[in-house]
């Protein structure tokens, strides 16, 4: 790594401030030497680091535990003219036109614009200052970058969809990542466009290219399993290793795309330092049309990517804790949960403080995997749970819970400008929406992998 200061992940903790770290997503379990723990303090402290600390920061950036700390000033590998931006461009009406226009006179600042039209039912709008490439066949988002991405002559490539807006202090807040070798995409936070009707107004709560506030590794499986397309800064030369885009895709191409980058070495971080915004759906039935074609994806990518998009992802204990309690043995589920506390402690036992460690651990396990599977309940098993809801009045119970207590919540939490209840209502059929498209995907591909849960055990010991 090229950079020596470095932040930790809201997830850090060192107990008694010894030789033991909690930290990542999913949490992992890292033994410090004398060494390490001197590396670790001046992490914690944001000092500069000694030299020979690349081993040690390397294994924590990679598990999510500490994240690169870019200061303004800080020198950059590239500026912007290092960047050509590639907007995939389907032009419906005139909306679309004026949005396209706006979104290619904000990047003059960069190297160059390709705008590659994706055979558009309408004409576009004149783009003196874009190069216009217009496809043979309308092939969807993945293929127009891809037509894009061939005649990229910078180091540095920005995929921006038309509806997003950005300003060139997005692209700026971006550049120094790229000091780091290996990093091979960044991407910002993707907020809402502020909006007075109640769509807007859910979406600027809760849209699903709005990935929150904290920075992540992107990778699957964890906190922050994927970014959207909708605005990416790429090493041109990582996409080309990939061969860019899956074009068969014309849902989630960009989920397979982070995936295979992964795959192949390539960092990928998630910097909500930077942000743009983007469109909020223009109607309700926009909205549902969005979700069901984001579930379609799923059955796809879980086929392509075997194990990476379960609808759950909780340790066997905490599934086991919940089944008793939605099957209303509350007793012998908290029997169950002492037990995995007592299990936990004798794993930690070389840790400070080690039964106080395992009670919170388990107790936050346990917590998040209730939030997990309520979740995956109204999203993706709500046809099988409303079947089970029609005979079975536990059944009804547990649906409610699941499709009431997250959302107030979730409410309570980030305090959106919509009333509670209108939020839940759009919340339950936003994520209804979604377990449709999901349901209708596993049926066309005839496979069943991206309805199945997957049972961990943690924390992981990473030595």
């Amino acid at each position: 790594m090229s950079t020596s200061r470095f932040i930790v992940d809201p997830s850090w903790r060192r107990p008694a401030r010894g030789k033991t770290v909690f930290a990542g997503s999913p949490i992992k379990l890292f033994s410090l030497s004398a060494e390490g723990k001197a590396i670790v303090e001046a992490i914690e402290h944001g000092q500069l680091l000694p030299d020979g600390h690349e081993p040690l920061t390397s294994r924590l950036l990679d598990a999510g535990a500490i994240h690169p700390l870019v200061m303004p000033g800080d020198e950059c590998t590239f500026n912007a003219l290092d960047v050509t931006v590639v907007i995939p461009a389907l032009v419906r009406n005139e909306n679309d036109s004026r949005l396209l226009q706006q979104l290619v006179e904000s990047c003059s600042f960069v190297a160059a614009v390709i705008v590659v039209d994706d055979c558009s039912p309408v004409l576009l709008p004149p783009l003196p200052s874009a190069r216009v490439i217009r496809a043979d066949l309308a092939g969807g988002p993945g293929a127009a970058r891809n037509i894009g991405l061939q005649l990229v002559a910078t180091p540095l490539v920005a995929f921006i969809d038309l509806d997003v807006s950005i300003t060139p202090e997005t692209v700026n807040e971006m550049l120094a990542y790229f000091n780091a070798q290996r990093v091979g995409l960044v991407a910002p936070r993707v907020c809402s466009k502020p909006g007075a009707d109640i769509i807007a107004q859910y979406e600027t709560a809760r849209s699903p290219l709005d990935l929150g506030t904290v920075e992540a590794r992107v990778r699957s499986g964890t906190r922050v399993s994927y970014v959207p397309s909708a605005m990416w800064l790429c090493r041109t030369s990582a996409l080309r290793e990939i061969h860019g885009f899956d074009a068969s895709l014309n849902v989630g191409e960009d989920v397979d795309a982070v995936w295979r980058l992964d795959k192949a070495g390539w960092q990928c971080r998630y910097q909500p330092n930077a942000s743009c915004t983007h469109e909020p759906r223009k109607s309700l039935q926009n909205l549902v049309s969005q979700r069901i074609s984001y579930g379609t994806s799923a059955a796809t990518l879980a086929k392509k990517h075997r194990g990476a998009l379960s609808p759950v992802r909780v340790s066997g204990f905490s599934a086991v804790i919940w089944t008793l309690i939605a099957a209303g043995f509350p007793g012998i589920s908290a029997l169950v949960g002492f037990g995995t506390v007592v299990a936990l402690a004798r794993k930690l036992r070389n840790t400070p403080d080690a039964p106080r460690e395992a009670l919170r651990l388990a107790g936050l396990g346990n917590l998040h995997a209730g939030r997990s599977i309520a979740s995956a309940i109204t999203r993706v098993w709500w046809p099988l749970a409303v079947l089970l809801a029609l005979v079975s009045r536990r059944a009804r119970v547990v649906l409610l819970a699941s499709a009431v207590i997250p959302s107030m919540y979730e409410w309570w939490k980030n305090r959106p400008s919509i009333d509670p209840l209108r939020y839940t209502a759009l919340r339950a059929l936003d994520d209804g929406a979604y377990g449709v498209g999901v349901w209708k995907g596993v049926l066309r591909e005839k496979s069943a992998d991206a309805l199945i849960p997957d049972l961990t055990s943690w924390p992981k010991s990473a030595r």
